[in-house]
């Protein structure tokens, strides 16, 4: 759709907006993200960021940018700005973010009491010396800083805004959100306890954060913007409050060419939509506009293009802030301009890209199955290759997988039958929308069945189980089983490898079969938990919510450890507390008798009885690959089938995310040849120096 053609209700998100120095085309902004790739993988990083430029964003930054060996935060793996040599890998990041329109913004970040500096070896730097702090409680402490330790940090800061300027970027961000940034451990009460110049009042603690934006303009002489990242509210007697953040941009409402603001602490910032509503940080940036005659910007996990117009014209904000729902679809801007809105892929909070921060891992999508993978494979988020020489193939299950399969393979040319046994698509996910908390998943299924319905070359079939002989009679080249998995009821899965003792005469459920509606509705309940993901907790609100009373038990010492990766475990553990749920942490069940289970210590095996009217086991999942095996016992070459592939849960159970990725892959691979032993991604591997001794011999 051309532009003029654009529905003049969303005019207002494309009109050009200056920042300083520099005018951004609209107002869509990608804040900086982490993405798990940083000086690992910087072609991966920069092909990830060009994917988004191309995808209309007006301004587009990097993660968290280290500037300084003094402050690293190893075991996460983010961009270093510490030497000359860190400049091409930066700079080709520049180039790919403005290679169509974009400004290009870089995100400086000294950590101070958050920078362990594990790699490095080098002792920490706090505003105020004490505990690192960290999500894994590394068992350091930080020195306080001194008048000269404070010169050689804005030196640091000096010499990466130059770095900056000499790589291309147009825009930098001094990072002070999220607990993260130095500049918030100066501004906040709660991390700066000095008393001199440079704390105290609050004009005394935004000292430092003055003079870094000052030595900026003057090492760029004017020529890049400075933004300034603050957190909207640190939480706490001491924390740097929205009170305190509001005074202080009145004090200096003039000082950066932009405020970006975010909530306090990185969970609050970017809470899942199981508790995260979109827009929920309205209240706290409500308001701040009128303080300054700056522009601000503001996140609020944003997949709606009208309340991205009511965030402008109701003068909340000046640019939508995004970084989730840039990831789920690098061409959002690019779709609302062209009236596209059912192409959207809208991110539905599940905070799988952080986890691939929080494990070390390389970052992934559930809605967007290229999401870092457009360099490692050359996948786009909206674009396929032509089909191979094959014509049809058969998808068998519409799960995630199924689904993701048959529209990535009906974009690529193939014509695709996709049989369904159920009467609904979308698999676990049409299941799993309807617990507490977990509607968003739904866009899941509801993205890729618009995608696909308007296909004329892929057909869909529902309440069609598949025999072997029908697979075979079909005539299809290919044929995909992605059939999912189900909930074992046995306890088997890390703690136990082998089932427990189980008197039939006490109830025993599984996830599968509360979501169908079957399970306790009142009585005392064990809910099991060796899953660790979120599917325990979701499921004790559950039944919580039918009237049961609820033993959460788990070998784990807090409840949904895993969760800890999408930043929800605190809220989580909270929330059961909250409605009554009673925890029983490092204990599993030994057996489960006719009306109690016996619970053993995971630590000392000490032994003790829990009443139960029922069992509920969120344990494991069993891979539903009977039909797999089955057509692979008959002669399906001889009935002309090219390829038979297990694909997705069937394979090996994992999150969402994985079964897309999974649908996604098998589609790219289709008439690939055989790659034997070759990597199936791209990697970079770092250069080999000279050896040269440091010492003499």
């Amino acid at each position: 759709m051309p532009k003029d053609s654009r529905d003049t209700r969303y005019d207002i998100l494309f009109e050009p907006i200056r920042i300083g120095p520099k005018v951004a085309k609209n107002r869509f902004y990608q804040v900086p993200h982490c993405n798990g790739g940083g000086y690992r993988d910087p072609s991966a990083v920069a092909e990830m960021r060009r994917t988004k430029a191309e995808g209309g964003w007006g301004v587009i930054f990097t993660e968290q940018t280290e500037i300084h060996p003094t402050s690293e935060i190893t075991p996460f793996i983010e961009q270093h700005l510490w030497e000359d040599r860190d400049i091409p890998a930066l700079a080709r990041m520049a180039d790919a973010m403005k290679s169509h329109g974009a400004l290009a913004g870089v995100q400086l970040a000294y950590s101070g009491v958050n920078g362990p500096n594990l790699y490095s070896r080098e002792v920490p730097l706090a505003v105020s010396g004490g505990p690192i702090l960290t999500f894994t409680a590394d068992p350091v402490q930080a020195r306080t800083i001194d008048r000269e330790d404070i010169r050689d940090i804005r030196r640091w800061f000096r010499n990466a805004v130059r770095r900056s300027q000499t790589a291309g970027f147009d825009l930098v961000c001094f990072y002070g959100a999220h607990g993260f940034g130095i500049l918030q451990h100066f501004l906040s009460r709660a991390t700066n306890q000095r008393t001199d110049e440079y704390g105290g009042s609050l004009e005394n603690r935004a000292r430092f954060l003055r003079e870094i934006v000052e030595d900026a303009r003057e090492e760029t002489k004017g020529a890049l913007a400075v933004t300034l990242r603050l957190s909207l509210h640190e939480a706490g007697a001491m924390g740097f409050s929205n009170a305190e953040l509001r005074d202080f941009i009145e004090m200096h409402g003039d000082l950066p060419d932009l405020w970006d603001l975010a909530h306090g602490t990185w969970e609050q910032c970017s809470g899942t939509s199981r508790f995260k509503p979109e827009a929920a940080q309205e209240d706290l940036v409500r308001g701040i506009k009128a303080l300054t005659t700056r522009p601000v910007v503001g996140v609020g996990r944003f997949t709606s293009a009208d309340e991205m117009v009511r965030q402008v014209r109701s003068g909340v904000l000046d640019f939508i802030g995004a970084a989730r729902p840039s990831i789920a679809d690098p061409f959002l801007p690019r779709k609302i301009e062209e009236g596209r809105f059912d192409d959207i892929r809208e991110c539905i909070g599940c905070n799988i890209c952080v986890s691939g921060d929080m494990t070390g891992g390389i970052s992934r999508c559930t809605q967007n199955t290229a999401f870092m993978e457009e360099w490692r494979k050359g996948w786009h988020p909206d674009r396929v290759r032509p089909k191979g020489v094959s014509e049809t193939v058969l998808v068998v299950g519409a799960g995630p997988t199924g689904l993701e399969a048959a529209m990535q393979l009906g974009r690529r040319g193939y014509r695709v039958t996709l049989a369904e046994a159920s009467s609904a698509l979308g698999g676990r996910v049409a299941r799993e929308r309807r617990l507490p908390g977990l509607s968003a998943w739904g866009r899941v299924a509801d993205y890729r069945t618009g995608q696909i319905t308007p296909m004329p070359n892929v057909e869909i079939y529902l309440e069609s189980a598949l025999t072997p002989e029908d697979v075979l009679s079909l005539g299809c080249e290919h044929v995909a089983i992605a059939t999912g998995a189900e909930w074992r009821r046995d306890a088997v899965a890390r703690f136990h490898l082998a089932p427990i003792p189980t008197d039939p005469a006490l109830p025993v459920y599984t996830p599968d079969d509360l979501m169908a509606g079957q399970g306790p509705t009142g009585g005392r309940v064990m809910l099991y938990d060796d899953d660790h993901f979120y599917m325990g907790s979701v499921l004790a609100e559950m039944l919580v919510a039918r009237g049961c009373a609820v033993d959460f038990v788990t070998p784990a010492a807090i409840v949904a450890d895993w969760t800890r990766n999408t930043l929800e475990q605190p809220t989580i553990q909270r929330r059961l507390l909250e409605i009554g749920v009673t925890l029983h942490l490092s204990r599993a069940p030994l057996s489960v008798g006719p009306d109690r289970a016996i619970l053993a210590c995971t630590y000392t095996g000490s032994e003790s009885v829990l009443a139960a009217d029922a069992v509920v086991m969120v344990t494991s999942r069993l891979p539903k690959d009977g039909l797999y095996h089955a057509v692979r016992a008959l002669d399906w070459p001889g009935a002309g089938i090219r390829s038979v592939k297990l694909i997705g849960d069937a394979a090996a159970p994992g999150p969402i995310a994985w079964a897309t990725y999974a649908g996604r892959r098998y589609a790219e691979e289709l008439d690939e040849p055989d790659r034997g032993d070759a990597l199936s991604f791209r990697r970079e591997i770092a250069e080999l120096l000279p050896h040269v001794p440091l010492t003499p011999a």
